[in-house]
């Protein structure tokens, strides 16, 4: 009998009655925190609550988390509220920003790596007797310089600050780290406020050149051309050029240069929920912005032959802008364009220097 089903079940019902009984006498003996009132909370009585009931904060943080304004001796926006809650928010949706901006970045470098391997750099054999054109003027040149370092800089401090800790920490270790993140970060800080500079410079020099039109989205559909090294002809900037044109310096730069500002310089009275939310807007449009600066700089670099060359001295030869810009040429050579051509004695020694075609 004292085996049977019936005896466990009849066990079991007596355990479970047995321990409601005895939490109900626990609970009836406990005294549940009194609401807030001047009496309990005096500072006499929290002197006393100390003393009787050492750690005891649950009428503090009851307090806190009340919403009430406390009292402060400091004026100001949001100093009289000690916990802000979107904070929480802020901290937890930094985190998949900064690993998917880490991403971006990653397989835009990657993709460019892969293509230099299939692709090479695009190599244009000069003829003899070629004339030059001198393709960037001076201030062309030094407000594109000027914007071009100062987006570098930043750009490599930035990925510093955000990925610094996950990549570069257990491969360089604390102490050298923190000597880099100190670096990274006041660069950062003082280096942006060139932008503010430099921008409207460089837009003011290349915007009559970067206007849209359909010869663009011919290019944008005859992109296999670029690759093949028959591209579709263009004006002095091609689809891609004005692209970046648009998105880095006349969407992305501003967007980054004002969300900086506000971060650099709290003391505008800002929020630190407009600081959160301005912080997250500067990271996704930067990582945005850096991957697509990639392409940019691998073309105007590795990716075609005399492209950096034009932008250091500021000429192209006659078959270097028949290929890639015909229009242009086009242009030049009738006389309807701004950039003139030139005799090669008046272009510098290392803008005539031969091209070496790539192994």
């Amino acid at each position: 009998m004292a085996d049977s089903p019936i005896a466990r079940v009849a066990s079991l019902v007596v355990a479970v009655l047995w321990f409601a009984a005895a939490g109900a006498s626990y609970a009836q003996t406990q005294t549940p925190t009194p609401a807030l009132t001047p009496e309990n909370s005096s500072p006499a009585a929290a002197a006393q609550r100390q003393a009787v009931q050492p750690l005891n904060n649950a009428p503090i943080w009851r307090e806190v988390r009340s919403g009430t304004p406390q009292v402060t001796t400091v004026r100001g926006r949001e100093t009289n509220i000690l916990i802000q809650p979107e904070g929480e928010t802020w901290r937890a949706l930094r985190v998949p920003v900064v690993f998917w901006g880490g991403v971006l970045f990653a397989l835009a470098v990657a993709g460019l790596a892969l293509v230099h391997v299939l692709r090479g750099t695009a190599y244009v054999e000069r003829k003899p007797g070629d004339r030059f054109i001198e393709r960037f003027a001076p201030m062309d040149r030094y407000a594109h310089w000027l914007v071009a370092i100062t987006w570098v800089v930043l750009a490599v401090t930035g990925l510093i600050l955000s990925l610094g800790k996950s990549v570069l920490l257990p491969l360089i270790g604390y102490t050298l780290f923190s000597w880099l993140a100190i670096l990274a970060k006041n660069l950062h800080n003082f280096v942006g406020p060139i932008l503010i500079i430099g921008t409207p410079w460089l837009l003011v020099r290349f915007i009559r050149d970067n206007g849209l039109s359909r010869d663009d989205i011919r290019w944008f559909a005859n992109i296999k051309g670029f690759f093949t090294g028959h591209e579709y002809p263009s004006g002095r900037f091609n689809g891609g050029e004005k692209t970046v044109f648009w998105l880095i310096l006349v969407l992305a730069t501003p967007v980054l240069i004002v969300t900086g500002l506000i971060l650099v310089f709290p003391n505008f009275d800002q929020t630190r929920l407009t600081m959160q939310i301005t912080n997250i807007v500067h990271m996704i449009t930067a990582y945005l912005a850096i991957a697509l600066a990639c392409v940019h700089i691998y073309i105007g670099t590795l990716g075609v032959d005399g492209a950096y060359r034009a932008m250091r001295d500021g000429y192209v030869d006659e078959s270097w802008a028949k290929h890639h810009h015909l229009r242009w040429y086009e242009d030049v050579a009738a006389g309807r364009a701004r950039q003139k051509l030139v005799d090669p004695s008046a272009v510098p020694p290392t803008a005539t220097q031969p091209r070496t075609r790539p192994a």
